[in-house]
């Protein structure tokens, strides 16, 4: 008989990583135009959550394109652990039944007159040309998710933890 100070533990709902895991999330990253950025606001404990703009880095690793302006960008610069949420916007159906990734990240701001900095702008112009309106904005720059690992839903009964490995280009540490 179970006593109700200890009720059971429910089972772990997470499946072991497998290549079907690591291709559907690998996807949700590379195909991703936007995402929703979570973080700390400065000097509280409450969460905030935004919509940026997504695109990858030539190894596949998640960048934006921020403003310093933004709420956002100054809750980055106090506390660089953020989550991303990925997802395609389904129009059909229960979207609790479409895949979702979250990758618990943290943001690591490209410097502006730094290499990288060109390297990201030519990339991110390629795949996002409408920031040609705003990209050399002084206010605006270009930050990198360091992922450290993604929680991958696909559906009902589908729930995968992947590591950094498991995501592959995603998980550049400089």
């Amino acid at each position: 008989m179970q006593s109700d100070k200890n009720p059971p533990r429910p089972a772990d709902p997470f499946r072991p990583a497998d290549d079907a895991a690591r291709e559907l999330a690998r996807a949700l990253i590379g195909d991703a135009t936007h995402a929703a950025l979570a973080v700390l606001r400065p000097g509280t404990t409450a969460p905030s959550v935004t919509r940026i703009a997504l695109a990858t880095d030539d190894l596949g690793t998640p960048i934006t394109l921020i403003s310093t302006l933004a709420e956002h960008t100054a809750a980055l610069q106090a506390n660089p652990a953020c989550a991303l949420l990925i997802g395609h916007a389904e129009d059909k159906g229960d979207p609790l039944t479409h895949p979702r990734l979250t990758l618990h990240c943290q943001a690591m701001p490209i410097p502006r007159n730094s290499h990288a900095h060109t390297t990201l702008r030519e990339r991110f112009l390629a795949l996002r040309p409408k920031a040609k309106l705003y990209v050399d904005f002084a206010d605006f720059g270009f930050v990198r998710f360091q992922v450290q690992d993604g929680l991958l839903n696909g559906g009902f009964g589908k729930a995968w933890r992947l590591s950094t490995a498991d995501l592959g280009g995603a998980q550049r540490t400089t």
